[in-house]
């Protein structure tokens, strides 16, 4: 396996499960992001030592056949580690930071300190018009922005969060470093002599 070579602006991750128990990665992908904005994928099947269960199977497609012969996660570990270290690592909801920390715990490995960000967040601040209309979740952002994914795909869900946060930078203006940091408060003009302080009406930034 030969991962994609940087620089990279950042670097968005997703994985699958074999069954309920997080630890039980199956695949993981990773969407490396340049800094003009392409995007080179990469993912790998992962034998997770566990049995699948039916409705992961029939989510994303991946059983037994499909992982003979695959790397085991320690080995992806190694693998994908250096390249993460340096890097901003997007996640699109908790589950996939989650994940990694139980499947480190489950092979007595420690877990890796990286930099994570989540898109769901970040969407949220880009379109808070979806809240309560769709929600933030990747079904929806496909349909609202046109996005091109196969979804439960670790490669194509990695894709997909990592053109939300692109999607994102253009919406607001921001970049993603911008965009995980604290909400940036409006500029208020001092008033002009003679002119109220209006300020305490001054919109808040959305959450």
């Amino acid at each position: 396996m030969s991962l994609p070579a940087g620089p990279f602006r950042f670097i968005a991750l997703d994985v699958e499960t074999a069954n309920a128990d997080a630890a039980s990665l199956c695949q993981i992908g990773l969407a490396c992001v340049r800094h003009d904005g392409a995007i080179e994928v990469f993912s790998t099947l992962i034998d997770p030592r566990q049995p699948f269960a039916p409705f992961n199977l029939a989510l994303h497609g991946i059983g037994p056949a499909q992982v003979r012969g695959a790397p085991t996660f320690p080995e992806v570990l190694a693998l994908i580690a250096p390249l993460l270290e340096p890097q901003i690592v997007i996640q699109h909801s908790p589950f996939d930071r989650g994940a990694i920390h139980r499947a480190c715990n489950a092979h007595d490995l420690p877990e890796p300190v990286w930099h994570w960000a989540d898109s769901v967040q970040i969407a949220r601040r880009a379109w808070p018009e979806f809240s309560g209309n769709g929600g933030h979740g990747l079904a929806h952002l496909k349909q609202a922005l046109a996005l091109d994914f196969v979804h439960h795909d670790a490669g194509e869900d990695a894709k997909a969060a990592a053109m939300v946060v692109l999607r994102a930078e253009v919406q607001t203006g921001l970049r993603l470093e911008e965009l995980i940091g604290p909400a940036r408060r409006p500029r208020v003009a001092a008033p002009r002599q003679g002119q109220a302080d209006d300020s305490r009406t001054a919109v808040r930034p959305v959450q």
